[in-house]
C-alpha cells in the first residue's frame, strides 16, 4: 500500500545542507498502528511529512498502491493528501472562527462533496469521536481533549486510508491521553496509522509495529513488512473499480467556501474590519461625490435643457457667424489666450473682431429659397413642437392706438412708431432728456407668436377670461417672471396718456406723485388697435418739389382713415409663464398670429410703396449722405405733440429753397423702433448711412428671414439637425413625402448654416463641468492609492495571522490557487463593504446637502449619484482591494505548508 524507497532529505541551513533522512527504506500494511521513535532531530516529523505529502523529499521514490510519486505535480499531492491522509496534529490546528461542524466539514467541501452529504458524514464523525453535542461551539469553548478529538474527527471525515499523527497526546494530561490513545487504536483496526511520539511506553501499549529512527536512518523495526505480505495486499488492491478511482481525483475549495471562511475570519475581528472598510470608503466617497455633484448639475442642466431649448430654439437667418466653424478652427493655443485673458473683455472683442472681420469665411449668407420652406415643411411633425417664419416686418408702421395727452382730452388714433415719437419728443423738454435715446432701444412692441397654441399652453398659464391668440385679428400679452410688462412696450400701446408717462419717467422716485403702475386684466383685455395696410399709411407725395426726395408720405395719424380698409385687433389673452418653466418660448411682451403676419405680406405685394421699391433698385429709403448731412431720399414723415407744459408744437415744416428739413432726424427716421439699431445701420455707400425702412420691412419680401425651429425635446433635436444637415449633403438626392425631388445637383440646393445655440451653450458647460470632475476626481484619487496601500498592509497582516490556517487548509488537499483564494475573497468582500458604505453615506451627504441648496436656491437635485455610477464606483472598489490584495494573497499561497503548521 505505501512504500518509501531509499527516501533521503536534504535541507539547506545558512547555505549548508543538512541531511534529515539518509535512505529511508519503509513499507506499510494497509491496516497496522505504527509508531516511529526516536529521539529530536532523528528525522521522524520529516519522515511523517514526506508520507502526507506536505514535505517533498530530495530523492528516493514514495510509491503508493504501486505507483510511484517522483512524477507526481502539486494537484496530485493535492488529491492525495485530501483523499487518502487524514493529519491528527499536536496542537490540532483548528480554526478558530470556524465552528466545530464547520472545522469538521472543510475536508470535504475541498473534496467538492455537496452540502447536505458533507453535514451528515462531519456529524457521523464528530458522533464516532464522542462530541454529538458539541457541533456549534467554537474551538475556543472547548477542552484540550475536546479539540483533539475534532482534528481526530476532521481526519476522519474523508475516511482517508492513511492516518498519521504527530505527538497527538503532547498537549493532553494523562487521562485525556489515554482517552485519544483508545480511539486511535480503534481507528487502527480498520486504517493504517502511523504515529510519531518520544513517549516509548505509550508505543509499546497501543503500538502493533514500532520503527526507531537515529539520525535520519531507520534502526530497527519491530514488525517489518514482508514482500509477500505486501505482493498479496498490492493484488487486493488493485481490483478497486475505475468509477472508484476517479471518484478520488477531486481536491478543490471552492469560491463559496474561500468566501465563507474569509467572513468568518472578518466577523471574528469587527471592530478592525469596520475601521478598514471605513478608511477603503474615504476614496470612494470623495470620488463619488464629485461624480454625485457632476451629474446633479449635469442632471439639472438637462431637465432644464427642453425648457432652455423654448427660448433658444434652432435659427436660420439670412446672414449669420458660424459659430460652430470658428470654434473648430480656433486653435488650442488661441483658445487657451483666451480663457487666460477671459477678464480682459477687449482682447477678447479685438479676438473675435480680427476673426469675424478678417475671415469672411465665419460670416454666413444663407439664400432661404423657397425650396428650402419646402424642405423644412416637410420636416417630421415628431420632431419639432413649431416651426416659426418671420418675415421681418415692421407692423409698428400699420398698428394704430389711441392716444390721449390726458385722461380728460380727446383721444386720437396714432401709428405706433409716431407714438414712441411723440414721447421722446415730450421728454426732450425735461430733465429726462439724455435718456430718451433709450427708448429707442427698449421698445419691442409687438412681436409675431409660434403658430402652436398647444406647444405655448404647455409653458404659460391663462389668466381667468383670456385665451391664445391663433386668429389674425388677435393679440396676446406675455408677463414677465414677476407678472410684469415693460413700461415703455405699455406706453408705445397707448396704455399711458402722456401725463402718465412723463410722470413715470421723471417722477418714479417721487412718493408725493401718484404714479400708475398697475393695469387690472380687465383693462388690458379687450383692448382694440387698428391695422392698416401700405396702402393706407403711404400715400404718394403730392408736392413736386419734394416728391424727387421724398416720394412717399407717411400718416402717423388714422383721423381720415377709412375703417372698413383696415382690420380692428384685440388683445384676447394674458399669459403667464409656469412655475415649473424657466424659459419660455416667448419673452415678455405683445403678439400677434402668423396669420396677420401672412395677411400683411398680401396686401404689401400689391402696395404702391413696394412696387415703386421693387421697381426702382437703386433706390433707398432714407439714405443720408455722411458727408454733407443732405437727405438724397425718403418718406414724409410729419407729426405734432404737446410738451410737458401743455404747448401744442405743430408739424414739423420743410424749407422749399433749401430742401434742408427743420427735423432732419424725424423726416428720414425709420419706420422701425429696432432699425437704428440693426438692418438700418447699414451702409449702401462709402458716405451714406441707410435709416429708412427697407423692402423687408414694408412686407415687400415673400420669403421669410428669420426660421426659428423648436423641437420636442433634446434628444429629438439632434434628428432636427440631422434632418437639416441633410439639406447641404449634396452627395444625395431628397426627396419630399409629396413626391418632390431635389437631386444632389439641383442648384437650389445651397448649404445653409443654422445656430444651435443650446447645442454650442450645453457643449461648453459640460466640457466645463467635465474639466473640473476630472481634476477632483485626479485629487481625490490619491485617497484611492492611500487606501490600495493600507488594504495591502492589511491583508499582508491577515496572511501573517492565518498561517496556521493556510498549513491546515493545505494539509487537508487545499491547493496553493485555494489559499489564494481565500485572501482574494476577503480583499473582494472588503472592497464590496467599502464600496457599499461609500455609496451610502454618498446618498446620506447628498441627501443632506440637497436639502441645503434645496432650501436655498429651490432645486433639490444637485447632488445625485445615478444607480449605475454608484454601481461602477461598488465595482471599482472591489477591484482596486483585490489588486491590492493580489501580492499578499500570491505569498500566501506560496508558503510552506510544513514551516506554515509550526507557526504559533
Amino acid at each position: 500500500m505505501l512504500k518509501l524507497i531509499n527516501i533521503k532529505k536534504t535541507y539547506l541551513v545558512a547555505d549548508q545542507k543538512v541531511e534529515a533522512l539518509k535512505g529511508i527504506n519503509l513499507a506499510f500494511r494497509k491496516n497496522e498502528f505504527v509508531s516511529i521513535l526516536g529521539p529530536s532531530g532523528c528525522g521522524k516529523t520529516t519522515t511523517l511529512n514526506i508520507i502526507g505529502g506536505l514535505d517533498k523529499y530530495t530523492s528516493g521514490d514514495l510509491v503508493i498502491n504501486g505507483k510511484s510519486t517522483k512524477q507526481f505535480c502539486d494537484r496530485d499531492w493535492d488529491v492525495y493528501r485530501n483523499h487518502r491522509i487524514g493529519f491528527i496534529f499536536q496542537s490540532y490546528n483548528l480554526i478558530p472562527h470556524q465552528n466545530v461542524l464547520s472545522n469538521v466539514e472543510l475536508s470535504l467541501t475541498i473534496a467538492g462533496l455537496p452540502k447536505e452529504e458533507r453535514i451528515k458524514k462531519a456529524k457521523k464523525a464528530l458522533d464516532r469521536v464522542g462530541l454529538s453535542d458539541q457541533y456549534y461551539k467554537k474551538p475556543n469553548q472547548l477542552s484540550g481533549g475536546q479539540c483533539q478529538r475534532v482534528a481526530i474527527a476532521r481526519a476522519l471525515v474523508n475516511e482517508p486510508e492513511i492516518l498519521l499523527a504527530d505527538e497527538p497526546t503532547g498537549a493532553l494530561d494523562t487521562v485525556t491521553s489515554v482517552q485519544i490513545m483508545d480511539l486511535i487504536k480503534d481507528i487502527s483496526k480498520e486504517k493504517l496509522v502511523i504515529m510519531v511520539t518520544h513517549n516509548p511506553e505509550l508505543a509499546e501499549k497501543y503500538s502493533s509495529r514500532i520503527i526507531n529512527l537515529l539520525d535520519g536512518e531507520v534502526i530497527n523495526d519491530s514488525n517489518p513488512y514482508s514482500f509477500e505480505e505486501e505482493n498479496n495486499e498490492y493484488l487486493n488492491d488493485k481490483k478497486q473499480t475505475k468509477a472508484e478511482i476517479k471518484k478520488v481525483e477531486k481536491a478543490k475549495m471552492s469560491w463559496w467556501t474561500s468566501f465563507k471562511l474569509s467572513a468568518k475570519n472578518l466577523l471574528s475581528k469587527k471592530r478592525r474590519t469596520i475601521l478598514t472598510c471605513f478608511a477603503g470608503s474615504i476614496g470612494i466617497i470623495g470620488i463619488s461625490m464629485v461624480l454625485a455633484v457632476s451629474s446633479g448639475i449635469k442632471g439639472y442642466i438637462a431637465d432644464m435643457q427642453d425648457d432652455m431649448l423654448s427660448g433658444n430654439p434652432i435659427t436660420i437667418t439670412e446672414e449669420t457667424i458660424d459659430m460652430n466653424a470658428m470654434l473648430g478652427q480656433m486653435s488650442s493655443i488661441e483658445q487657451l489666450e483666451i480663457l487666460e485673458n477671459q477678464v480682459n473683455v477687449d482682447s477678447i472683442l479685438s479676438y473675435m473682431a480680427d476673426k469675424i472681420v478678417g475671415d469672411n469665411s465665419f460670416i454666413v449668407k444663407n439664400t432661404i429659397s423657397q425650396e428650402y420652406i419646402n424642405y423644412l415643411n416637410d420636416m417630421p411633425s415628431e420632431y419639432v413642437h413649431a416651426i416659426s417664419y418671420n418675415y421681418g416686418i415692421n407692423l409698428n408702421h400699420n398698428i394704430y392706438t389711441e392716444y390721449k395727452y390726458n385722461s380728460t382730452s380727446e383721444g386720437e388714433m396714432v401709428s405706433l412708431t409716431a407714438l414712441l415719437q411723440m414721447y421722446s419728443s415730450t421728454l426732450n423738454d425735461t430733465d429726462f432728456a439724455k435718456y430718451t435715446s433709450f427708448l429707442q432701444m427698449l421698445a419691442t412692441t409687438m412681436s409675431q407668436s409660434i403658430p402652436n397654441e398647444e406647444y405655448i399652453k404647455t409653458q404659460y398659464d391663462l389668466v381667468a377670461g383670456s385665451k391664445i391668440a391663433t386668429k389674425k385679428n388677435e393679440i396676446m400679452l406675455v408677463l414677465n417672471d414677476s407678472q410684469s410688462a415693460v413700461d415703455i412696450t405699455l406706453a408705445q400701446l397707448g396704455f399711458f396718456t402722456q401725463e402718465e408717462f412723463v410722470d413715470l419717467a421723471i417722477n418714479f422716485n417721487n412718493e408725493d406723485v401718484n404714479l400708475k403702475q398697475r393695469f387690472t386684466y380687465d383693462e388690458i383685455l379687450n383692448k382694440k388697435f387698428m391695422y392698416y395696410p401700405n396702402n393706407t399709411i403711404y400715400s404718394t407725395t403730392t408736392n413736386p418739389m419734394l416728391a424727387s426726395m421724398f416720394p412717399f408720405t407717411y400718416s402717423p395719424y388714422a383721423t381720415n382713415f377709412d375703417k372698413s380698409e383696415g382690420i380692428e385687433l384685440e388683445i384676447v389673452g394674458i399669459l403667464k409663464v409656469k412655475e415649473a418653466v424657466s424659459y419660455g418660448a416667448l419673452t415678455s411682451g405683445f403678439y400677434y398670429t402668423e396669420d396677420l403676419a401672412k395677411y400683411a405680406l398680401e396686401t404689401a405685394k400689391d402696395s404702391e410703396i413696394v412696387k415703386f421699391a421693387n421697381g426702382n433698385e437703386d433706390f433707398v429709403f432714407g439714405t443720408t449722405s455722411t458727408t454733407t448731412g443732405m437727405i438724397s431720399n425718403g418718406i414724409m414723415y410729419t407729426y405734432h405733440y404737446t410738451d410737458v407744459s401743455g404747448n401744442l408744437h405743430p408739424e414739423t415744416e420743410i424749407n422749399p429753397s433749401t430742401f434742408m428739413p427743420v427735423n432732419m432726424t424725424l423726416l428720414t427716421q425709420s419706420m422701425s423702433s429696432s432699425s437704428l439699431l440693426t438692418m438700418g445701420m447699414s451702409s449702401s455707400s462709402t458716405d451714406t448711412t441707410n435709416i429708412g425702412p427697407t423692402l423687408r420691412d414694408l412686407g415687400g419680401l415673400a420669403l421669410p428671414n428669420l426660421v426659428k425651429i423648436y423641437p420636442l425635446s433634446f434628444e429629438e433635436k439632434f434628428l432636427v439637425t440631422d434632418y437639416l444637415d441633410a439639406w447641404n449633403d449634396t452627395s444625395v438626392d431628397i426627396t419630399l413625402s409629396d413626391g418632390t425631388q431635389y437631386l444632389k445637383d439641383n442648384p437650389c440646393r445651397l448649404k445653409v448654416t443654422y445656430n444651435d445655440t443650446m447645442e454650442i451653450i450645453i457643449a461648453l458647460i459640460n466640457t466645463m463641468i467635465n474639466i473640473v470632475t476630472y481634476a477632483l476626481i485626479a485629487f481625490t484619487c490619491l485617497a484611492l492609492l492611500v487606501s490600495c496601500v493600507m488594504i495591502a498592509i492589511i491583508t499582508y497582516v491577515s496572511v501573517i495571522e492565518r498561517i496556521k490556517e493556510i498549513g491546515v487548509i493545505r494539509s487537508l488537499g487545499g491547493r496553493k490557487k485555494d489559499v489564494s483564494h481565500l485572501f482574494n475573497a476577503e480583499t473582494f468582500m472588503i472592497g464590496a463593504f467599502s464600496g457599499f458604505f461609500g455609496i451610502g453615506v454618498t446618498y446620506l451627504i447628498s441627501f443632506i446637502a440637497n436639502q441645503i441648496i434645496g432650501s436655498l436656491t429651490g432645486v433639490y437635485t444637485i447632488c445625485s449619484l445615478p444607480l449605475d455610477e454608484a454601481a461602477t464606483m461598488i465595482l471599482l472598489s472591489i477591484f482596486l482591494t483585490v489588486i491590492s490584495g493580489l501580492i499578499p494573497s500570491r505569498s500566501a499561497a506560496k508558503k510552506d505548508p510544513v514551516t506554515a503548521l509550526r507557526t504559533e
